[in-house]
């Protein structure tokens, strides 16, 4: 009896290609500028990436071209959340303080402000020309292309 041996990166989809996006824009206002200049349809998903261990909530648009089989993901890759902290002033009474505490959905990245996710069934992505395009969006300072197998936290990118 023959046996068959199935490897963890098996599962994993590795046919995407991946953008870093340096911008102070709110996630809808580089959403709109992507679909405007990219000729794409991306729309806010009713809910939120999230993640349960770091209590962290990214917002995530998505539009999937069936035409070319590709599915496109704009996702925030900073999310800032506002928490109370207790300190002690040696007093009867505790005083409340509100911190910012920041997460990243890739710690690698902690300058990046959005990742462009485009999987694609079969059909290659012309990275360079997309850079291009996005490099003309005057609202958008930087993007560059993101080697997807160097990253560490790449399980953070399974988004269906």
């Amino acid at each position: 009896m023959a046996l068959h041996k199935l490897h963890v990166d098996q599962f994993y989809d590795d046919s995407y290609s991946l953008f870093a996006l340096h911008c102070t824009l709110e996630d809808y206002r580089v959403a709109f500028l992507l679909n405007s200049n990219l000729n794409i349809k991306l729309k806010r998903l009713k809910r939120d990436l999230d993640f349960e261990y770091t209590t962290a909530s990214y917002a995530i648009y998505e539009w999937e071209d069936e035409k070319k089989q590709m599915t496109w993901n704009l996702v925030a890759n900073i999310c800032r959340r506002e928490e109370d902290s207790l300190t002690s002033s040696g007093s009867l009474f505790s005083e409340k303080e509100k911190i910012v505490r920041t997460f990243n959905l890739l710690p690698e990245y902690k300058n990046v402000n959005y990742l462009l996710k485009i999987s694609s069934e079969g059909n290659p992505v012309n990275e360079k020309s997309i850079i291009n395009k996005i490099q003309n969006i005057p609202q958008i300072a930087t993007v560059f292309a993101i080697d997807a197998e160097a990253l560490k936290s790449g399980d953070h990118l399974i988004f269906n």
